[in-house]
């Protein structure tokens, strides 16, 4: 499944549900001279499309007459299936729990089982010809589907051409936004260098980075943790937090993600991620602030 999803041409529509709403999506993906191109575009009415061509990601968003160009590494897809692979699975019990058949396609049931509270479960039916994933359930500790995405229809082809990787929305009045990868800092906004004293079992950082957000009052790093299949950020703002700010931890849960803020060494610190709770309260709590380094650096 995994070299299915990173080498194959495909071209499919799908849904995806999350917390009692429910998405058509388009995903065009291609492999051409080593360079991956995506193309994610919504068929309902938001009209927002992504495009991805090797680590560069424009994001376009009619809604808001906005185009968002930013960094994101390479090998991440505009989909989220899960990556399997042996550090994956010490931490998860993976087995093949049954056939049948899907869109008219001979199937593989497997279930993705967390050892731990820390993670999110999966069910994926896999193509028997094709290995790609024609279904994908994250499901709760009891079982319960909190996320799904189910393919309506699928193609594979050895030749997808260039226009498919065009947006079909006019940009003529939309605001650019660039997300640079050293943005600028601000007077007093120096970065720190943070580290954690523990995470939970098989996580590991796979990305720092200093971003701008849009609606941010100024820059914040960025760190992503992941254990190859639940994935975290965190959000440290550079500006330091108010000193009269309540310094009140907050939680949300919004369908399959979780959200938890804190403030540490007078930095406010944000933990997201489609995870349990517990997750993003844990490394959230475990970040340290290590010392002031020379800004832009």
């Amino acid at each position: 499944m995994d070299q299915a999803l990173t080498t194959r041409n495909y071209d499919g529509t799908f849904s995806h549900w999350q917390g009692g709403r429910v998405e058509m999506l388009r995903i065009i993906h291609r492999v051409q001279d080593g360079t991956v191109s995506e193309r994610l575009a919504s068929l309902d009415g938001s009209g927002r499309e992504f495009i991805r061509t090797g680590a560069n990601l424009t994001c376009y968003l009619p809604d808001r007459r906005t185009v968002l160009v930013e960094q994101r590494p390479a090998e991440e897809s505009l989909v989220s299936f899960p990556t399997v692979n042996d550090q994956t699975a010490s931490f998860y019990d993976i087995r093949e729990v049954g056939h049948t058949r899907l869109n008219h396609r001979d199937t593989h049931i497997i279930a993705v089982s967390p050892k731990d509270e820390y993670r999110y479960g999966y069910r994926l039916w896999v193509d028997e010809s094709t290995a790609m994933p024609l279904k994908s359930q994250l499901v709760d500790a009891h079982g319960q589907v909190i996320e799904q995405i189910v393919f309506a229809s699928l193609t594979l082809s050895s030749r997808i051409p260039d226009t498919a990787f065009r947006p079909e929305i006019s940009t003529e009045g939309f605001r650019w936004l660039h997300n640079d990868a050293a943005p600028h800092l601000q007077p007093g906004a120096a970065a720190l260098a943070w580290s954690v004293t523990s995470l939970p079992p098989g996580f590991r950082m796979t990305v720092r980075s200093a971003q701008v957000l849009p609606g941010s009052a100024g820059a914040v790093d960025h760190l992503v943790f992941t254990d190859g299949f639940a994935s975290v950020s965190v959000f440290v703002e550079r500006q330091p937090a108010p000193s009269g700010q309540p310094q009140v931890p907050e939680s949300a849960t919004v369908g399959s993600s979780s959200a938890f803020s804190t403030v540490v060494d007078g930095h406010k610190i944000t933990a997201v991620g489609e995870v349990p709770p517990a997750t993003v309260r844990y490394i959230a709590g475990q970040l340290k602030a290590q010392g002031a380094a020379p800004a832009g650096r």
